[in-house]
């Protein structure tokens, strides 16, 4: 199978080529440079049999206007275009699957949400998520269309993990804010399996919340995480730096949705790492 892929360097993008060589696919990395010219993008998709679109800038730093614009173009823009270089294909040679990544950062955050809640957010993330998804609606009708709503992905080699793991190894770790806000996560192997599953099974599509089914807050993941390494965790990032070193965008880490993964369970979706524990264990093992 022929299967392009845009945002090919990320952290997902490099474990779903991992495990799509493992079955002799065909990669076709979209270079960043090419998601602007829709021209050039129509050739590199054509007679690809799935398009994989992961292309999104970090969010995570301070959202100064130039940030905005290219958080903003890195995501709406590569999806129009992306979209726009499938529609123009032929039948013959236009993508039979479409899968597109989102974030949980369109919903409100004091509410829990399945995939049919109408509670979103309405701040800078919200807003650009909201589009973002609205944009791969243009999408022709003969495509398959999957949107992922992601939560905080975790793994040995994720950001958030490498990040943590040398304070709290020395005794310096802690929860952020009150450590009270909800904490949608998911094992990358899960989300790995999860975007096959989409591929294989050919009723799948729209959009889906893809966390693990289990529901805790940031306090908890930083004791679970402490725990298994046999360090306490008795200090706090208070709320008030977070907000002096990053601005707006602290609200990412100080305030969050509660998500369930409602229609991945419906369909029979089996999750490998469902809860905090077996997901930390498998981590730090």
């Amino acid at each position: 199978m022929k299967i392009a892929i845009s945002g090919s360097n990320g952290y997902i993008g490099k474990n779903l080529i991992d495990e799509f060589r493992k079955s002799n696919h065909e990669i076709i990395r979209i270079e960043r440079s090419k998601l602007y010219d829709i021209e050039h993008l129509s050739g590199i998709i054509s007679g690809a049999s799935v398009v994989i679109n992961l292309a999104g800038s970090s969010i995570l730093r301070r959202w100064t206007e130039a940030a905005k614009i290219e958080i903003s173009r890195s995501r709406i823009d590569t999806t129009r275009n992306i979209v726009k270089a499938i529609n123009r294909l032929p039948d013959e040679t236009r993508p039979a699957v479409f899968i597109s990544a989102s974030a949980v950062g369109i919903y409100a955050t004091d509410s829990l949400h399945t995939e049919e809640s109408t509670a979103l957010a309405y701040d800078f993330i919200g807003e650009v998520v909201k589009t973002w998804e609205k944009t791969s609606l243009q999408l022709n009708p003969s495509v398959r269309r999957v949107v992922f709503r992601l939560g905080l992905v975790l793994g040995k080699e994720s950001k958030t993990v490498r990040k943590l793991l040398p304070s709290i190894k020395i005794g310096l770790g802690g929860k952020i804010g009150t450590g009270k806000q909800p904490f949608p996560f998911i094992h990358i192997e899960d989300v790995v399996r999860a975007v096959i599953w989409s591929i294989e099974n050919g009723n799948t599509q729209g959009t889906y919340n893809l966390v693990a089914p289990e529901n805790i807050d940031n306090n908890t993941f930083i004791k679970t995480l402490a725990k298994a390494l046999k360090r306490p965790a008795i200090f706090t990032v208070p709320a008030l730096v977070l907000k002096l070193v990053l601005g707006q965008a602290s609200s990412i880490l100080l305030d969050s949705p509660q998500v369930v993964p409602e229609r991945l369970q419906k369909e029979r979706f089996k999750f490998s790492f469902p809860d905090i524990n077996s997901c930390v264990a498998e981590i730090i093992k």
